[in-house]
C-alpha cells in the first residue's frame, strides 16, 4: 500500500535546522534532509546536519548568569551550561541555574536602617525592604527609606568635638560635621577633625616642673612630659614627675607667716601650709592665711588718745596711729603720741583734795597725784586719796551733849 508519512513530523533535525521530506507519501526510507538555518549550504540527508550552533546566542541563562556551550560544532543538544556570576560553582545544564542571592548582603539601606530580602533564592529583582530603625513604620522597597536620622546620636566626633547633622530628615549620607571645641573653625565632614591641642596648656605638671607636648596637633593622648626644674633627669610621661620639691622655698606664705611643706619628696601638690606667726592656730593649705589682728586691741595709746589701725586684716606691722584727743594734729604711728594733757582737768581727786599732774607735756600715764586738803601728807597717785576726818573733833555739839561720827574715814559731809 502507499502509506503517507512525513519523516519531519518527529523533528529529527532538532533546533537550528530545517527538515525537508521530499517524498512524504512513500514509506519512511530516511530521505528527509536537515539544513542548517544559519548556513543553508550545510545539510545532511536522513540525519542531523553538522551545524556551527552556539546555544548561548539567545541568552538562555539570563543577565546575572554566564552561558557556556561546549559543543557548538554540533547540532543543538541543549547542552549549554548556565553558571551564577555571583557564585560560578552554582550551575545547571540546558536551563538557567537557581542563583541564591540576598540583596541585603551589599548593605543597600545604609546606616540607621534594617534590610530584609523576602526572596533571597530568587535572582535580584530589588524586592528587598529598607526599614528605619527609629521608625519601623517608615520603609521603602528596593531603595533606602526616608528616615528621621541624626547621625550625631552615636557621637562619631568624640568628646572634644561638636557634631552637627544638617540633614536629619533624610537617610544617612555621612554628611555630619565635626568641629573642634577648642577652635570651631577646624572642622571635617563625615569623619573626625584633626584638632590642634597642646596638652601643656592646662599646666598638668604643676609648680616646679616643665611640661612638653611633643605632638600638639594630635588630640589629647597624654603624651606630654613633665620634667623636674631642679633635676632634669627626673621626668614622667602623661603625669606629674616625682620631684624633690619644697614648695616653701619660694616663700608663698609671706614674711609674717610660717610655711610648712609636708611632702617635699613628692611632686608639687599645693599642699604647703601657711600659719600666722602671731597665732599659729590660724592656717591655710595651698595659699597664705588671713591673719586678722587689730593693733588697737589692746589699747596701745593710753588715756586721752584715740587709736586707729588702717589695716586690721594684715598681721601686726605697727602701722596703727595714736591721735591726741585734745589736739588731733598731734599724732604718732606705731607709738603713743606726745600730747599736752593735764590729767587734773577732769577733777579726778574730788572737791576736798588737791590734784597735781607732774607730766602734762607727755602722754597720759595716770600719774596725777591726789592729796588731802586737810592733810597734804595724805596722798595717792592715779586715784583719789583716803582723807580721814572725825567731825566730832573739834566738839560741834557743845556742853551736855555727846558727839559721834559714824564714818570718820569719809571726807566731811
Amino acid at each position: 500500500a502507499t502509506c503517507s508519512k512525513d519523516e519531519c513530523a518527529s523533528m529529527p533535525c532538532g533546533t537550528g535546522q530545517t527538515c525537508d521530506d521530499p517524498s512524504p507519501t512513500i514509506n519512511s526510507v530516511k530521505d528527509y534532509t536537515c539544513t542548517c538555518d544559519n548556513d543553508l549550504a550545510t545539510k545532511a540527508t536522513g540525519a542531523k546536519a553538522t551545524c556551527e550552533l552556539d546555544e548561548c546566542a539567545s541568552d538562555p541563562c539570563g543577565a546575572d548568569q554566564e552561558c557556556t556551550d561546549p559543543n557548538m560544532k554540533y547540532s543543538s543538544q541543549y547542552d549549554f551550561e548556565c553558571s551564577c556570576k555571583a557564585d560560578p560553582s552554582v550551575k545547571k545544564i540546558g536551563t538557567s541555574a537557581t542563583c541564591s542571592k540576598d540583596e541585603c548582603s551589599s548593605m543597600p539601606c545604609g546606616t540607621g536602617q534594617t534590610c530584609n530580602d523576602p526572596n533571597p533564592t530568587i535572582n535580584s529583582v530589588k524586592d528587598y525592604t529598607c526599614t528605619c530603625d527609629n521608625d519601623p513604620a517608615s520603609k521603602a522597597t528596593g531603595a533606602t527609606a526616608t528616615c528621621e536620622l541624626d547621625e550625631c546620636t552615636s557621637a562619631p566626633c568624640g568628646v572634644d568635638q561638636d557634631c552637627t547633622d544638617p540633614n536629619i530628615k533624610y537617610s544617612a549620607h555621612l554628611d555630619y560635621e565635626c568641629s573642634c571645641k577648642a577652635d570651631s573653625s577646624i572642622k571635617k565632614i563625615g569623619t573626625t577633625a584633626t584638632c590642634t591641642k597642646d596638652e601643656c596648656d592646662t599646666m598638668p605638671c604643676g609648680t616646679g616642673q616643665t611640661c612638653n607636648d611633643p605632638v600638639p596637633t594630635i588630640n589629647s593622648v597624654k603624651d606630654y612630659t613633665c620634667t623636674c626644674d631642679n633635676d632634669s633627669a627626673t621626668k614622667a610621661t602623661g603625669a606629674k614627675a616625682t620631684c624633690e620639691l619644697d614648695e616653701c622655698a619660694s616663700a608663698p606664705c609671706g614674711a609674717d607667716q610660717e610655711c610648712a611643706d609636708p611632702n617635699t619628696k613628692y611632686s608639687s601638690q599645693q599642699d604647703f601650709e601657711c600659719s600666722c606667726k602671731v597665732d599659729s592656730s590660724i592656717k591655710k593649705i595651698g595659699t597664705s592665711a588671713t591673719c586678722s589682728k587689730d593693733e588697737c586691741d589692746p589699747m596701745p595709746c593710753g588715756t586721752g588718745q584715740t587709736c586707729n589701725d588702717p589695716s586690721p586684716t594684715i598681721n601686726s606691722v605697727k602701722d596703727y596711729t595714736c591721735i591726741c584727743d585734745n589736739d588731733p594734729a598731734s599724732k604718732a604711728t606705731g607709738a603713743k603720741a606726745t600730747c599736752e594733757i593735764d590729767e587734773c582737768i577732769g577733777d579726778p581727786c574730788g572737791v576736798d583734795q588737791l590734784c597735781t599732774d607732774p607730766n602734762t607735756k607727755y602722754s597720759s600715764q595716770q600719774d596725777f597725784e591726789c592729796s588731802c586738803k586737810d592733810d597734804q601728807s595724805v596722798k595717792k597717785i592715779g586715784t583719789s586719796a583716803t582723807c580721814s576726818k572725825d567731825e566730832c573733833d573739834p566738839m560741834p555739839c557743845g556742853t551736855g551733849q555727846t558727839c559721834n561720827d559714824p564714818s570718820p574715814t569719809i571726807n566731811s559731809v
